[in-house]
């Protein structure tokens, strides 16, 4: 499901949503002087318009547009947008993920980590010619400091922060209140303070009625229609290189067959989000690859704790049989998580369990031993007998209250995995004499912040660092009244839960950071709910007679779409052109990257995955 938060984040323990997206997991020391890695070096720039052709790589998405405005946008394709047209102070390497020079070219920390001096680059000019400097950065973060409407989608991050100042146009100073981890992975787009200081309401300002749209990212928003399409062209000032299309377009398409079939006449480039017979498909045609990579997300299950705010107001409709650990535990016993990898997924995707990926080794964590659920429909039957949930003459599961046992779960039109996934739940819940109506909306968001839902079928996708979707679950993700719209994921508020995301905030030390995240996913698994069932894989096709090569992140094995970085349409090379190999002739093929039951194993300082929520109205 997607949030499309209209209110400030509210504070938390440390810094909540894209909050502290804690640092360390780099392991960077207290002085850390980058050099730009190989994947990053310098592209040459684009060949002439007049002589290219106008060559345009068209994107197929599904998701809706829910912000140009980084102060406000949270899906992974507005997100991943503001990747390609604002530079972050510190950019990921596509080869590992590691902290690489951004706007920064450098940067270091005191002794005592409390003040970090970031050095910005001399050459990042913004696309109206002017310098990107130190003053824009401050300018940026001290609006999410003073003004709430500008902290909706990153104020977590500078939750903790003391003061910004900017001493001089290269040096940018934060001084933190106390220690963050997250300071080498600050995800907040950086934007031009002679652009941005005329904006009056920043909880209205969609950034979509001017273009171009300044930036100083590879490309340029050019223009945007609403649910039809979004265009950039290459920043022709970018410092890293030009990318070498002539333009960039997100083409939006609400039936994945449909963009499957734009594909295939080559009225597209690139598809995200195949499903398994979509991608089976595409293996047999000329001049299409197919990209099946380990999967950055995971696919859960999660139930509505008791809606409420910070001040303690409750609200929404979920069901109170819910709140009982009893039958959030049965149900999820309930559920054939293998059968859902093999015939939902078929074999694209690897069974869930703890909350972080199995791509990301050092946080991925699996429960053991009794504290593991594994499939027991009997085991189901007699924990919810035993809790006093009995079958009336009928077959149906009664409450405490004598009413049957009937549930709704929130599913997204557009996500075939939704429905199917929710087929198999009446049947293995009506085995249990439990009623669930699958209501499949084109929009979740609206009945999930107003907390009427039941169940809700739930995704994100992970950052290089969990900080984030961590945060989500902290009683200081609650919307502060019920009138408000919150950074929540699922209304859980656990005191346990907040005094261990508290402590890996703040903790530098890698291995103690990745125990403490562990515990965190351990907590969250034994309170139910939030119920793991799978991580897909990422099923994605390109045509190779319009894209000779393209980057994938991680390089070995890993995504095209959604990436922490502008990598893959940055470095895409158009088929045919001087700069790389034609992709034309009968190409068709698959770049496996994981199946199911293996997993790519990665070490600490490594990637964890993307950072927003994914749920067909925002998960891809």
């Amino acid at each position: 499901m997607v949030k499309v938060p209209s209110r400030p984040v509210p504070s938390r323990p440390v810094p909540h949503r894209p909050l502290t997206r804690l640092l360390l997991a780099v392991g960077v020391t207290a002085t850390a002087l980058v050099a730009v890695p190989s994947a990053a070096q310098a592209a040459p720039p684009a060949e002439d318009d007049a002589k290219s052709g106008g060559r345009v790589l068209t994107v197929a998405v599904s998701q809706s547009v829910d912000s140009l405005s980084p102060f406000l946008a949270q899906k992974l394709l507005t997100t991943s947008v503001h990747r390609l047209a604002y530079e972050y102070l510190i950019n990921y390497d596509a080869k590992d993920s590691k902290p690489i020079p951004g706007l920064a070219t450098e940067w270091k920390s005191s002794p005592d980590k409390l003040t970090w001096t970031y050095t910005i680059r001399k050459d990042s000019k913004w696309s109206d010619g002017k310098p990107a400097t130190a003053e824009d950065a401050a300018w940026t973060f001290n609006k999410m400091l003073t003004d709430p409407n500008a902290a909706t989608a990153n104020g977590s991050f500078t939750a903790n922060f003391a003061k910004v100042t900017a001493s001089d146009p290269q040096t940018l100073v934060i001084t933190l209140k106390k220690p963050q981890a997250t300071m080498t992975a600050l995800d907040v787009p950086i934007v031009p303070k002679h652009i941005w200081e005329k904006v009056g309401d920043f909880s209205k300002f969609n950034n979509d009625q001017s273009f171009p749209v300044v930036g100083n990212g590879p490309f340029v928003i050019t223009d945007f229609k609403v649910d039809q399409y979004l265009k950039l062209k290459p920043n022709k000032t970018f410092w890293r290189g030009v990318p070498k299309f002539d333009e960039l377009v997100f083409k939006y398409y609400k039936d994945g067959d449909a963009a499957v079939a734009a594909l295939q006449k080559g009225e597209v480039s690139f598809v995200p989000n195949l499903t398994p017979a979509q991608a089976a498909a595409l293996k047999t045609q000329k001049n299409v690859k197919v990209n099946d990579a380990p999967g950055r997300r995971f696919f859960a299950l999660a139930t509505n704790p008791g809606a409420r705010a910070q001040d303690g107001k409750k609200f929404g409709n979920g069901h109170p049989a819910l709140l009982d650990p009893a039958v959030r535990k049965a149900l999820f016993l309930a559920v054939d998580r293998a059968t859902i990898v093999d015939k939902v997924f078929q074999g694209h995707a690897v069974e869930g369990e703890g909350y972080i990926p199995p791509r990301f080794g050092s946080y991925f964590w699996k429960p053991e031993g009794a504290q593991k659920r594994t499939y027991d429909p009997v085991g189901a039957e007699k924990l919810l007998f035993s809790a006093g949930y009995r079958k009336n003459a009928a077959g149906k599961r009664v409450g405490k209250d004598g009413k049957p046992l009937d549930f709704r779960i929130l599913c997204h039109a557009t996500d075939p995995n939704d429905k199917a996934i929710g087929k198999y739940l009446q049947e293995w819940w009506g085995a249990l004499g439990i009623g669930l109506k699958v209501e499949c909306l084109d929009s979740v968001s609206d009945p999930w912040v107003k907390g009427d839902y039941d169940l809700a079928f739930d995704g994100w996708s992970v950052n290089p660092d969990p900080d984030y979707v961590l945060s989500i679950h902290t009683c200081g993700a609650l919307p502060a009244t019920p009138k408000d719209t919150g950074a929540t994921d699922n209304f859980i508020c656990d005191p346990r839960f907040d005094s261990l995301y508290a402590q890996q905030a703040a903790e530098y030390d890698t291995a103690k950071r990745a125990d403490l995240v562990k515990q965190m996913q351990s907590r969250l698994y034994d309170t139910g709910y939030m119920n793991i069932m799978a991580y897909p894989n990422a099923l994605e096709a390109y045509r190779t007679d319009q894209i000779a090569s393209i980057t994938t992140m991680p390089e070995a094995a890993g995504n095209i779409y959604g990436q922490d970085g502008y990598w893959s349409w940055w470095s895409a090379v158009p088929a045919g052109s001087s700069d790389g190999e034609s992709g034309g002739g009968s190409s068709a093929g698959v770049v496996i990257g994981v199946v199911a039951g293996v997993v790519v194993v990665l070490g600490l300082g490594l990637f964890l995955a993307k950072r927003r929520r994914a749920t067909a109205d925002d998960r891809e």
